[in-house]
């Protein structure tokens, strides 16, 4: 249910060629051979490819330059991808306010100054009122606070009801990518706790000395809060990742047949297995074996960022 999943559906949907390249592993020389396989594959089939860029926030100058000039001449149609889970995070702390330039006048004010509730509320509606965080704590707020099994059949059915199209498309492809949208949604939203708790977390003495030695606020969150924040959210992000593998058996509620359900279809048939219970213990095992095979992965990951312990 990942991000290279969804744009492979979308070029799947589209017709075209899909290229894929990460910010993190690829170079300049891996940018250019996907762009002339592009260019090769341009000259064949009139529609431009697309080119899926995983951690696009990532990429340097040179991987900028290389890259530019073949999106300029429409040889690839660009798609990046940066965790929602962290955009969602830095909504739910933004500090922004409309009216905020006026809090130095407010500190002016006579210590000895007495106001109403009324007036304090006032003030708090024009200078501390943070439109973004409210609206992104609200959205999170209502995500977290609501049955995931609701979520995908709100996903799934409401744009029909209100547009009255079927916005995802039919059979099994339209209802595989209205439920990875409601997983990915749902599951940003956990994360972005995550990612606020793992930055908030990082020490301010951290920043500061950032800004001692000449960093820029960027350089200081890429290259100080960011990897610190990693190691400290790698815990429980390994366990809503294992809770998202199993929580892919809720699909079933929108008919997308996924692994229950053909242990189910097996548990009906009629093939002289009706009523067997084998099918059912054996979507077990791949849910076991799979969510064993993520943890080795992920304490794989933890042991790698040890690096950081003092």
């Amino acid at each position: 249910m990942g991000k290279t999943t969804l744009a492979k559906i979308v070029a799947t949907q589209l017709e075209r060629p899909f290229f894929t390249l990460s910010a993190v592993t690829s170079g300049v020389k891996d940018v250019r051979e996907v762009i002339e396989s592009a260019r090769k594959q341009r000259f064949f089939d009139q529609k431009a490819p697309l080119l899926f860029i995983d951690e696009i926030h990532r990429f340097n100058k040179s991987q900028q330059d290389s890259l530019l000039g073949a999106v300029e001449q429409g040889v690839v149609t660009l798609i990046g991808a940066i965790p929602l889970g962290l955009i969602i995070s830095f909504g739910s702390m933004s500090n922004w306010a409309p009216l905020g330039f006026l809090r130095p006048l407010l500190k002016n004010l006579p210590k000895n100054t007495k106001l109403t509730w009324w007036q304090r509320f006032q003030i708090w509606c024009y200078v501390d009122f943070k439109p973004i965080r409210i609206i992104v704590r609200f959205i999170i707020w209502v995500v977290r606070g609501t049955p995931l099994m609701l979520q995908l059949l709100v996903f799934y059915y409401f744009p029909g009801l209100v547009l009255g199209k079927n916005i995802w498309g039919g059979g099994e492809a339209g209802r595989f990518l209205a439920s990875s949208i409601a997983f990915i949604f749902n599951y940003a939203c956990y994360f972005s706790e995550i990612f606020r708790g793992g930055i908030q977390g990082v020490p301010k003495g951290q920043q500061e000395a950032g800004q001692v030695l000449g960093m820029t606020n960027r350089q200081i969150f890429f290259k100080v809060t960011l990897l610190q924040m990693v190691k400290r959210i790698v815990p429980p992000m390994s366990n809503e990742i294992i809770t998202l593998v199993k929580d892919t058996s809720l699909s079933r509620i929108i008919a997308l047949q996924e692994i229950i359900w053909a242990g189910q279809a097996f548990l009906k048939g009629s093939q002289g297995i009706s009523g067997a219970i084998w099918p059912l213990f054996f979507t077990g095992i791949y849910y076991l074996l799979f969510s064993g095979v993520l943890q080795l992965l992920l304490d794989g990951l933890e042991k790698k960022l040890d690096y950081f312990k003092a």
